[in-house]
């Protein structure tokens, strides 16, 4: 299941407006999202666009946009959109989805030419090929992340592990004696008196999984001095070591390759912003301003 692409949004738009009513967009989107998509999951619903407004709101609108576009809406007043009658004959007509999406489309983009992506621009809005140049660009800076990850001498990625810990707002940590690889790694007072601490293991593995004897060393390293324990690795863990996280009567945090970059990206650490990209769309508060 995932969300609708903007160009399916276009039959339940113009269903909505199928009465001829003028309506504000605003309501349009809501009604749509209300009428047709209330029953997917929350966490579709829920997902954003990187400029962190709802996907599917953006989807409904530019399937609005579209259609628009393609003369099967108007707006009739500022911020007010109306069926036209070509759209009623669309669906009165019981035209297809497949050739009304086909004719807005190339109505809206007459230039488009064929290509290696023209299926994918096809079915995306701008919004959607903005995200999905980001999303490529994050996912190769991930990967070049994590393979410096594991190159770094461990003495190093222990440091770098206490660095994110910290900018991820834990408490001061201490560095502990380099003793031997089964030892603790390092301590977070979680509080300015050092009562509640979290122990932290790190292991630069570069194709080793995190077996359950490394999880058992963890627990038994701790001592009794607390219950909670980060155990972070470049690798990943095999199942029985998860199995024995689960199982044991600590609470200790399982951090593997995927998830130490995602962290290490998200909180700016080994990594550094290049660039910023202004993306501006239109304000419709300022054109409903009743001053105006």
């Amino acid at each position: 299941m995932e969300l609708p692409k903007f160009n399916d949004t276009f039959m339940p738009i113009l269903e909505v407006l199928n009465d001829g009513k003028v309506i504000k967009g605003r309501d349009l989107v809501r009604i749509v999202e209300e009428k047709f998509y209330s029953d997917l999951p929350p966490e579709l619903l829920e997902q954003t666009t990187k400029s962190g407004r709802r996907l599917i709101e953006d989807r409904i609108s530019w399937g609005k946009t579209y259609l628009k576009k393609g003369g099967l809406v108007h707006y009739p007043q500022r911020g007010h959109v109306q069926i036209t009658e070509k759209g009623k004959e669309a669906t009165l007509q019981n035209v297809s989805l497949q050739e009304i999406q086909s004719n807005v489309i190339r109505l809206y983009e007459p230039e488009n030419k064929s290509s290696p992506n023209t299926n994918i621009e096809a079915s995306a809005t701008p919004q959607d090929l903005i995200d999905l140049g980001f999303e490529k660009i994050e996912r190769e800076v991930k990967d070049e992340l994590l393979s410096k990850l594991k190159e770094v001498d461990p003495y190093s990625f222990e440091k770098i592990i206490l660095i994110l810990l910290k900018k991820m707002g834990y408490g001061d940590f201490i560095e502990t004696a380099k003793s031997g690889d089964g030892g603790i790694d390092g301590i977070i007072n979680e509080d300015q008196l050092g009562l509640e601490k979290i122990y932290i293991q790190a292991k630069r593995y570069t194709t080793n999984k995190v077996r359950e004897t490394d999880i058992r060393n963890f627990i038994g390293a701790m001592s009794g001095d607390t219950r909670k324990g980060i155990f972070v690795t470049t690798s990943s863990f095999d199942e029985k070591a998860k199995t024995k996280t689960r199982d044991a009567h600590h609470t200790i945090i399982l951090i593997d390759g995927s998830k130490l970059v995602d962290l290490m990206h998200k909180f700016n650490v080994g990594v550094q912003i290049k660039n910023h990209y202004e993306v501006k769309m239109l304000d419709n508060d300022f054109f409903d301003a009743e001053d105006i």
